[in-house]
Formats: C-alpha cells, sequence, structure tokens
C-alpha cells in the first residue's frame, strides 16, 4: 500500500482529546496519586510478514538514527539483535522489525571512496553516485512483497564490502540511513518517511563535544570536518526533510543561551496529507496552544520546560507540530506531559511515560529528542496497524 493512501480507521484513545476532558484525567498526575490504570485500547500487534509495511529514516551520520531504532524496536517488545550470519553485519532483527542500513549499499568500500577510476580524486559517502540505487530499489521492493533478499553489507570496522547476506521480511522493515527517499522507486516504496533535522548549530556542538573530548580534536578541525561534508549533505541528504512525511527537528535552546547543545529545543511536525497515522497535538485539536507546565508536578532544570502546539507550513505543506524547549530531570513526572499529549498511538494512558522510563539511560532522553522520538516509534506503529487492516 503506498503511503498515504488509506486513511485509518478511527482510533479510541485512553487520554482526553480536549481541554474540558483533561481537566478530570489531570487529576492522576499529582504527586502521591497511582496513574490510571493500563486498558488497552486497541488489538494487539499482529505478526504477518506477508506484506511487510515499509518504513523510511532519513539522517546524516552521527545524528541519532540507533538510538532512534533502539526506541522503536522496543516498544514491540521481543529480544532485538544482530541477523545471525556468524560474522560482522549491520542488520538489526526481532519477530517483528528488521532494521537495514543503507551504508550497506554504497558502491565502493572506504579505500575505494578515496580514490578509483569513476572518481579518482575521491567521492563521500553522502554522494547519490556512491549509492547502488538499481540493488537497494530491487531489495526494497522484494521485501515489501514477503519476499528474502540477499542483500550486501559495508563492514563499518574494516571499511571492506563484505560477502552478501540473507535477509527475511518480518512485520514491518525499516530502511535507515543517508537516502531511503531520495530514489523515486525507494521512496514511493515507503509507507511512512522519517527524517532527523539537526541543525547546523546543534551538529557542531555534538561533533565538538565528542570530537574534542575523546579525539583531541580543535574547534577549527571540527568546523573543517562538518564543512567538508556540508556541499554533498545539502545537495543529496537535506532536501528529503521536504519529502518527509514525519520531522524531528532539533534547534538549540530558546528559553537559555547555550551553544554547548544541552539545551535543546525539538520538534515534531507532521504533514497533514500523512493519512496512515494520526497528527497528534496537546490540549484541543487545531488551537494554538504555548503551555508552561506546573513545576510542582514537573521537575526540570533551570530555566524549565515550554511546550507548543500549532498549524504550520513545511515546505508549501501544511502540517501539524508540537515542540519541547528544555530538560526534564525526572521521567517518571513525564505522565504528566503524557497527559496533555492528545493522538500519541499510545496503547494505554502512561504507555509512552514508561517507554521513556525504560530507556532512560538512552541520550536525549531528558529533552524533546527522547521524547519526540518515544512519539515517533508508536506513530509507526499505528501506521502499521492502520494499514494492516
Amino acid at each position: 500500500v503506498g503511503r498515504g493512501l488509506r486513511r485509518p480507521a478511527s482510533l479510541a484513545e485512553d487520554k482526553p482529546d480536549s481541554m474540558l476532558a483533561l481537566g478530570t484525567a489531570a487529576l492522576a498526575l499529582a504527586p502521591g496519586l497511582a496513574p490510571a490504570p493500563r486498558v488497552a485500547s486497541r488489538a494487539a500487534v499482529s505478526m504477518d510478514s506477508s506484506k511487510p509495511v515499509v518504513i523510511g529514516l532519513a539522517a546524516d551520520s552521527g545524528c541519532g538514527k540507533s538510538t532512534f531504532m533502539r526506541r522503536v524496536t522496543g516498544i514491540f517488545g521481543g529480544e532485538s539483535k544482530f541477523n545471525d550470519i556468524g560474522r560482522e553485519t549491520n542488520t538489526l532483527v526481532s519477530e517483528m522489525t528488521t532494521v537495514i542500513c543503507l551504508d550497506d549499499y554504497h558502491k565502493w568500500d572506504r579505500t575505494g571512496r578515496k580514490s578509483n577510476p569513476e572518481w579518482p580524486d575521491g567521492i563521500t559517502a553522502l554522494h547519490k553516485d556512491c549509492q547502488n540505487w538499481d540493488k537497494m530499489a530491487e531489495d526494497v521492493l522484494n521485501l515489501k512483497n514477503g519476499v528474502a533478499v540477499e542483500k550486501p553489507i559495508y563492514n563499518h570496522i574494516t571499511g571492506m564490502l563484505d560477502p552478501d547476506e540473507m535477509v527475511s521480511p518480518t512485520p514491518i522493515v525499516i530502511f535507515e540511513g543517508l537516502h531511503p527517499m531520495h530514489d523515486e522507486r525507494v521512496n514511493q516504496a515507503l509507507d511512512l518517511t522519517i527524517y532527523l533535522d539537526i541543525t547546523d548549530d546543534v551538529k557542531f556542538a555534538w561533533k565538538a563535544q565528542r570530537d574534542i573530548a575523546e579525539r583531541g580534536a580543535t574547534m577549527e578541525e571540527v568546523q573543517k570536518a562538518i564543512n567538508d561534508r556540508k556541499p554533498d549533505f545539502s545537495a543529496y541528504v537535506e532536501p528529503q526533510k521536504a519529502k518527509a512525511d514525519i520531522i524531528i527537528q532539533v534547534l538549540l535552546s530558546d528559553l537559555i543561551d547555550d551553544a554547548t547543545g544541552k539545551f535543546l529545543k525539538v520538534k515534531f511536525i507532521q504533514k497533514k496529507s500523512c493519512t496512515v497515522c494520526e497528527s497528534p497535538f496537546l490540549f484541543d485539536k487545531g488551537s494554538k496552544i504555548t503551555w508552561t507546565p506546573n513545576g510542582d508536578k514537573l521537575t526540570t532544570s533551570a530555566p524549565g520546560v515550554v511546550l507548543a502546539s500549532y498549524d504550520d507550513e513545511w515546505f508549501g505543506e501544511a502540517v501539524s507540530v508540537i515542540e519541547m524547549d528544555g530538560k526534564i530531570d525526572v521521567l517518571d513526572e513525564l505522565i504528566y506531559v503524557e497527559s496533555a499529549m492528545c493522538s500519541t498511538g499510545t496503547k494505554y494512558y502512561g504507555e509512552l511515560t514508561e517507554q521513556m522510563v525504560k530507556n532512560k539511560q538512552a541520550p536525549g532522553s531528558e529533552n524533546g529528542t527522547g521524547l519526540f522520538q518515544t512519539l515517533c516509534a508508536f506513530k509507526i506503529r499505528e501506521a502499521y496497524e492502520s494499514l494492516r487492516k
């Protein structure tokens, strides 16, 4: 089923859909009171691999794709592990999900990218001509039709192209990497597309923290490394954020002057044209809301947390936006924020908070990156359930 071709049936939510209804539900949020009971409102996820739902996740290297994938696979339960081929692989599999790294479709190994007959002066992994598009499209379409594939492997340790591996379809197949939406054959096969949009200031802050602390790099060397990748990133990776159904955009905070990236403002942006899952919102659908949570119910780092919900445009298309600025210090108290979030795709009240607490050691758990990656994981599950009806 092509992306956006089927509208899901109305999905019941255990959480309130308006400010009026929230007034009663919020009573359960006061410190010391037990959370609302867990009553499932949707059927359990079925495991049918005959016609997988196929997801595309695009982002630059070092932007949190691996952490995001752990959050996604975690909500389906079961053990998630590397494909059992007895050697190095990038493919992560569980009963419900298969995650395929698109680095596996590089045309050249690490040495070949430095110089080869077609590109004697070298080519970056971000360039469109560095990818084997025909093989990528063949594998995506075969897996979407429930057919196992023999796919290539790029060995990140040795930099070599290893022998192929056999990958069988699972109910959900996720293609993550630099270019899942670049080739139209692949893009048209994807049922839901996601883009992690890490803005330049945040990308520099994150890379500086890692490279200076771990590798002894200078600020100038960090900036040069980013600048060297920028032309191909801008030409071949970044344009995909205009195509994506869901965008998680990460910016420096508006609440505090912090160039280190420790305080972030994060946006969950969903196109209204995306019909395989509902757009989340705060309190009341269609309203423009800015909300500063009660400090007695939500422990935060100064200067606090601000959330917002509103409609906007993204590259000329209508979108719904939820944003969060600031850091939460006690993740269990996120239940207070969850009560204000509607159409999240959760099966029971408190499930979002439960998943956040479960992954509290993962990077970004204290800010909007973890919150909205988890929200996006529920949207993937919602899309799967709606497309399988």
